[in-house]
């Protein structure tokens, strides 16, 4: 049995497209800032983990395949909602669910706008129209309940913009073993599942909108675009960049300690020479 940990958000579908129905395969699913937590603790063999908790988990991770969720700009559902301009910003109620976009928050707002905001947890159930600025992420971002407000800034295109790169939200994961000749065929054996999911998911993005969005509040055109053409489902060597510019930037300004680099599939690094 392959025990995989996964988002119950739709931008996760196209990557496990299929493997619910596979025998061999358990599919559990929770909130993205949980999923290191519950493979560190031997609950899934891989898990689809937010990059900054691979770069923070107290035990080492390996990242095991190309297939991720990422942007090349508009995210749609990663955002800041704020009655105030962001250069005013120093105070962000944040979604708890995403270690990944709530530091991403912190970066962009140091780099663009010169500014270290305070962040203060998102409490359940909150009203978002009560408050002055708010960072939501995944279907939560679509939900209209949350209200109106003036300004609003795309994570993921704000990055693109800053940078110039893509931004990698989520990486399959598994906790890095000695070196064993069933170690490396399990990696191997959960590579091809994972790569051949995310193949057939990307190939059928339209259908699991069309099958799945409204379900999760999303409406069909919107679910469409949002999968087909925001979200990028593949590492590239640009987003392998990306992946490594956060990395520094968080370092630089002291929101994560010193400690080893990320360690991105060695064929995917190969592949950028």
């Amino acid at each position: 049995m392959i025990r995989l940990g996964v988002v119950s958000f739709l931008n996760a579908r196209p990557l496990v497209d299929g493997l619910s129905q596979r025998a061999e395969v358990a599919l559990a699913y929770d909130v993205p800032a949980r999923l290191g937590e519950r493979l560190i603790a031997g609950e899934y063999d891989a898990a689809l983990v937010p990059i900054v908790d691979v770069l923070t988990a107290p035990r080492p991770l390996r990242i095991i395949s190309d297939a991720c969720i990422g942007c090349d700009g508009e995210t749609m559902t990663v955002r800041v909602f704020s009655q105030i301009p962001p250069h005013r910003v120093d105070r962000l109620y944040a979604d708890a669910d995403s270690h990944t976009s709530v530091m991403l928050a912190r970066v962009i707002w140091h780099e663009l706008f010169g500014r270290e905001i305070v962040i203060e947890p998102l409490a359940r159930g909150a009203n978002y129209g009560a408050l002055q600025t708010v960072l939501l992420i995944g279907d939560k971002v679509i939900d209209p309940r949350r209200g109106s407000f003036a300004y609003e800034i795309d994570l993921g295109g704000a990055w693109r913009q800053h940078t110039g790169l893509p931004f990698v939200f989520a990486v399959w994961a598994m906790r890095d073993e000695p070196q064993s000749a069933d170690f490396s065929r399990r990696c191997a054996e959960i590579e091809e599942l994972l790569e051949s999911a995310r193949d057939r998911g990307q190939s059928r993005a339209a259908e699991i909108a069309r099958e799945q969005g409204p379900a999760l509040g999303w409406p069909i055109e919107l679910a469409e675009r949002y999968l087909c053409r925001r979200l990028m489902f593949k590492l590239t060597p640009d987003a392998i960049r990306g992946g490594q510019r956060f990395e520094e930037s968080c370092r630089s300004i002291g929101l994560i300690a010193p400690g080893p680099a990320l360690r991105w599939p060695a064929q995917l690094i190969e592949s950028r020479r």
